[in-house]
């Protein structure tokens, strides 16, 4: 009997021990299984932000001037928010002087501007490079009821604004009350983005016809995403009497753009609008703006940056009237002037987004087929006599190139010549009359 009972005593304690066991290892697993989802986590984060600072990395390389160096130090702390600001005169994107040479100029990226329809307006209504602004200021031809300074990157002479978050905080630039059809055109660069940076990181322009620090009755807007971990895509609204009429998400990937330094274009063709982020066009609305409704005013603002860490600077801005039809206008009168068509600075690398322009002449000549151009560079007056001439002669040869080598036209129904600074159609003094004095010409023969 005795025997019995301790057997019975075994065989219950064998399941006691096995029952706890059980239960320990199934709350071990639960453990680990947690751990290392979080780790897991944790990877993903890391790897994002890693491909981010690498991305970043490239943005700050391709703004500095050609042959210069900056310390990986120095380049992970600008990633990371820590902005170096450096004193020296910044430079026009398309001058006749050489300063620094962006990126974006290379043979395969104007291959992948060649469908690229944006037309910039040919009469330039507003322009800022801020290179009469001293760094550190507030720009002189802005209004803020916030704040922001002019400032360079590394060692690039390029100067941006760098603008702050605020959901009430404005950035108006002086434009003049806008006509019915207007182009907008600018670069910008943001530095410090995250896995975590917010989801309601955006930055939004708005046409409005209120010129102060209100959004007004009637307006229109588009916001830039600059989410990391997921696509939020572009938020489309505006307002008619008050009454919001369109508040839309259209889907589009932008994290990697961002990264790199990206170029907005907007066309508005009365109520019309449209925007390109790059070579891409994401957004066509056909009623977004009020009937008869006068615009005046370009507005910007800035939400969900993290203060310290993420930065966001804007450069190049550029509102011109007209996005004119070239084509219409050069087989009617035989000849057409534009400043669209950009080059780096000091040099006759043409910047890919002005390939809408190019494509135009080339419909042109596609549809003429017995005609022939003569395509004539014009520069403004910054650097001597001689180099400008010269300079405005392989603007004009490069012009050709294009056409001939993405376009297909003949060569032999294309000549070019240079003016240099001979020729200027405004005043070399001020900003505005030197991007008016950067042109090309097309002239039929």
């Amino acid at each position: 009997m005795k025997t019995s009972i301790e057997s019975l005593r075994y065989v219950v304690s064998c399941i006691l021990i096995l029952g706890f066991a059980t239960n320990v290892n199934g709350q071990l697993l639960k453990k680990l299984g947690e751990r290392a989802e979080r780790a897991a986590e944790r990877t993903i984060e890391r790897r994002v932000e890693r491909e981010t600072q690498k991305k970043t990395d490239q943005v700050l390389d391709s703004i500095l001037e050609p042959g210069s160096k900056k310390p990986n130090q120095e380049r992970n702390q600008a990633s990371q928010g820590n902005d170096p600001k450096v004193s020296g005169s910044g430079s026009n994107s398309n001058s006749g002087g050489s300063n620094e040479t962006p990126g974006n100029t290379d043979s395969n990226s104007i291959t992948v501007y060649s469908k690229f329809d944006f037309v910039p307006g040919d009469k330039l209504l507003f322009f800022d490079d801020f290179s009469n602004d001293f760094i550190g200021d507030f720009p002189s031809k802005w209004n803020t009821n916030g704040s922001g300074e002019v400032v360079t990157i590394g060692d690039s002479s390029r100067k941006w604004l760098k603008i702050l978050p605020g959901y009430r905080t404005f950035y108006i630039p002086d434009v003049p009350i806008l006509p019915e059809e207007y182009t907008i055109e600018f670069d910008i660069l943001a530095v410090g983005l995250t896995s975590k940076t917010s989801s309601t990181a955006t930055l939004r322009v708005m046409l409005s016809e209120d010129t102060k620090f209100e959004n007004g009755n009637n307006n229109a807007s588009i916001s830039i995403p600059f989410c990391q971990y997921i696509g939020i895509g572009i938020n489309v609204q505006n307002h008619i009497n008050r009454k919001r009429e369109i508040n839309n998400t259209i889907t589009a990937d932008l994290r990697q753009v961002v990264l790199n330094q990206p170029h907005i274009s907007i066309g508005v063709n009365k109520q019309r609008f449209r925007l390109w982020v790059n070579e891409k066009k994401y957004v066509d609305v056909p009623r977004l703006l009020p009937t008869g409704g006068i615009m005046k005013g370009v507005k910007f603002t800035l939400n969900s940056f993290k203060d310290g860490q993420e930065s966001l600077f804007i450069s190049n801005l550029k509102v011109a009237e007209g996005g004119l039809d070239l084509r219409r206008k050069l087989i009617s009168e035989g000849r057409v002037s534009t400043n669209g068509i950009l080059f780096d600075s000091g040099s006759a690398n043409i910047q890919a987004q002005s390939m809408g322009i190019i494509r135009q002449i080339f419909q042109v000549l596609q549809q003429e087929k017995s005609m022939q151009l003569k395509i004539v560079g014009h520069t403004d007056t910054d650097g001597n006599d001689a180099s400008n001439l010269e300079l405005s002669k392989k603007r004009a040869d490069a012009v050709k190139i294009a056409l001939v080598s993405v376009y297909g036209v003949a060569g032999d129904r294309l000549l070019t010549e240079g003016k240099g600074e001979s020729v200027p159609i405004d005043d070399n003094s001020t900003v505005d009359g030197k991007a008016q004095n950067r042109r090309v010409e097309f002239i039929k023969q």
